[in-house]
């Protein structure tokens, strides 16, 4: 404003001076002889055409003539010749100044919450960059205030409304900013820090470390508060809280404490592969070996023989079950923790990622009103996952449904489950003679190892129950002849047996960063499909190369089945009947439009959900 009234001076100044500057050039006439010169003809001839400035020179933002512009004596910034006053708003710099340091402020976070959370760094901080100085420029040319100000605020707030937005995506629900938990946590800390404390909840304290806590657990798997409580004060309390929540959050489903010479290193099991994180000192490493034994109720001064337990964490109003298992080993012992979210599990057969004929193929089996239904694959295949999902078809209501597990890893709804304990002679064999007698409709059996319990599975199934099971084999063909070497007779089998489903679990590609490529005709015969019908497959980025945040730089971000249904035909229970070859029973089961795990494994990769060499790795 002081600019423009400098300019509008100048303007009127000039126009003057050259309004004096005509009339010198070119006088009035003279009146005639004896008659006098008007006073106000005289006045106005002298002046010109334009009025006298009301008001003498002023410097800064000062006209005494104004009332909203008032001089020192009525209260102003000053006025009149010799004043001094301002040349821009003090209230609008003021505002300016603080926009400025928010933009400071603000730009700084996303600087460093973009580079911990690798969430395109250098992006942003240009996009930040950019849009300061838009916002900047848009400020001070803008000759309206308001004007100036809403776009000074979206050329500020856009880039980091949409940083904002990408960065939420990258992290839980507890570390979203801007959210109205966020806001309602953020303004009962700022109260609480002047002694204002509303809601009356506990304000979490981030020098306790993150925000989860641990549950301590009984021999026997009963909650004891009194081992947490115990533990709350040891050193390296806050390092085992950061370690199990970082595996959470980074999707682990197995932490591995192994010690060294002089350290004790970590390894996440993420998707099924091991990936290293940071280790501890050896001080360090010892104190939470001891924390975690603590809290499983072990022994802490027993190194040597291998115990287990369990506890238990709460994190964002659920708890998370860990299982624990130590081993003595040259160097000091071992922990390895299982992790049991109940929050990834999966709830129905759509979730499995199976083809939709595959799909209805095992939905008609499970609904049958007797017989017996195996799973099998290796250690981790996801044999457990598959049949919860099966219970989870039937009604619990309708159904009394009855599970013997070893231990029981989630918890289901109007289902009665079981836990063996072998310390207690409590095993599959022995449970399930005692809850045949409990008129079960459904059976679940975690795993047939033995002959006795392979024998009453069988027996089960053919005395009008279903029974699911599970049995570590290769293949469909070889969990046959599995059971059979386990003591049960071919007869007896034939008529039990109604399904044997093999699974192994391949990662998926990272939908926001995996690559197209052209496959090489050698790579497509290999796999024996034809070059002209196939236009490319994916694969993940390099790791060196990758910074996607849905990933985690990985590539992959969680698993899907890879299946082989083997549904028994009347046929293929005369050749189990008979002892017929594996080979024909193979041939059998191709009649009837069985397909191998490596050809359901290149339906996947061709929809670009995996790759090859990720079905290569899973499936031999």
């Amino acid at each position: 404003m002081g600019i423009r009234l400098i300019a509008r001076i100048a303007m009127v100044s000039l126009v003057i001076l050259s309004a004096t500057h005509v009339e010198a050039q070119n006088p009035p006439p003279a009146p005639p002889a004896g008659q006098a010169i008007p006073p106000t003809a005289t006045s106005s001839t002298s002046i010109g055409r334009y009025p006298p400035p009301p008001d003498p020179f002023a410097r800064g933002n000062v006209q005494p003539s104004r009332p909203d512009h008032p001089s020192p004596g009525q209260g102003g910034v000053g006025g009149g010749i010799g004043n001094v006053g301002f040349y821009l708003s003090t209230g609008k710099l003021v505002f300016l100044i603080a926009l400025f340091a928010f933009w400071l402020h603000y730009s700084n976070w996303v600087h460093e919450d973009s580079r911990g959370l690798r969430v395109r760094p250098d992006f942003w901080n240009s996009l930040m960059l950019a849009g300061g100085l838009v916002a900047f420029w848009a400020m001070v040319c803008t000759p309206q205030f308001l004007l100036g100000t809403g776009g000074f605020s979206l050329a500020l707030g856009l880039p980091l409304g949409l940083y904002v937005r990408e960065r939420n995506a990258a992290v839980p629900d507890n570390r979203k900013v801007m959210t109205p938990a966020h806001i309602k946590s953020w303004t009962a800390r700022q109260l609480a820090k002047v002694g204002i404390h509303i809601g009356g909840g506990e304000v979490i304290d981030r020098a306790s470390g993150p925000p989860i806590k641990f549950v301590g657990k009984t021999k026997t798997g009963q909650r004891d508060d009194s081992r947490s409580r115990q533990v709350e004060s040891s050193r390296g309390y806050v390092a085992a809280k950061e370690l199990v929540y970082d595996a959470i959050l980074r999707r682990s489903t197995d932490i591995h404490l192994e010690p060294k010479d002089e350290e004790l290193a970590v390894r996440l099991r993420i998707d099924g592969v091991m990936y290293p994180a940071e280790p501890f000192d050896k001080p360090t490493g010892d104190a939470l070996t001891n924390i975690f034994k603590v809290l499983c109720a072990m022994d802490i001064t027993e190194k040597r023989r291998s115990q287990d337990g369990s506890f238990g964490a709460l994190l964002e109003g659920r708890e998370i079950d860990f299982r624990v298992a130590s081993q003595g080993t040259r160097h000091g012992e071992k922990l390895s923790m299982r992790i049991l979210d109940q929050a990834n599990s999966v709830s129905s057969l759509k979730e499995l990622g199976m083809r939709k004929q595959m799909e209805d193929q095992l939905r008609s089996i499970i609904n049958q009103p007797h017989g017996l239904m195996l799973v099998c694959g290796p250690t981790g295949a996801g044999k457990s996952t598959t049949l919860y999902a099966a219970l989870n078809e039937l009604d619990a209501y309708e159904k009394n449904i009855i599970t013997v597990e070893d231990p029981v890893e989630y918890k289901m709804n109007n289902v009665t489950q079981i836990e063996i304990n072998t310390k207690a002679d409590m095993t599959f064999g022995k449970s399930l003679r005692s809850i045949l007698r409990q008129d079960p409709d459904v059976v679940m059996i975690g795993e047939i190892r033995d002959d006795e319990t392979a024998k009453i599975a069988c027996q089960a199934a053919n005395t009008g129950h279903m029974v699911f099971s599970t049995v570590h084999a290769n293949d469909t063909i070889t969990a046959l002849y599995r059971v059979m070497d386990l003591g049960v007779e071919p007869f007896m089998l034939s008529t039990a047996i109604s399904a044997i489903l093999a699974q192994r679990l391949a990662r998926r590609l990272c939908p926001n960063c995996k690559q197209p490529y052209k496959p090489s005709a050698d790579l497509l015969k290999a796999v024996g499909l034809p070059p002209q019908k196939i236009k490319e497959f994916y694969r993940p980025l390099p790791e060196a190369e990758n910074t996607c945040t849905r990933c985690g730089g990985l590539g992959f971000k969680g698993r899907i089945g890879v299946y082989e249904l083997l549904n028994v035909s009347e046929r293929m229970r005369d050749m189990i009947r008979d002892k017929a070859a594996m080979s024909s029973l193979r041939n059998e089961a191709r009649k009837d439009g069985m397909l191998y795990m490596q050809e359901e494994g290149l339906r996947l990769v061709v929809r670009g959900v995996t790759s090859v060499d990720e079905i290569r790795r899973v499936v031999k």
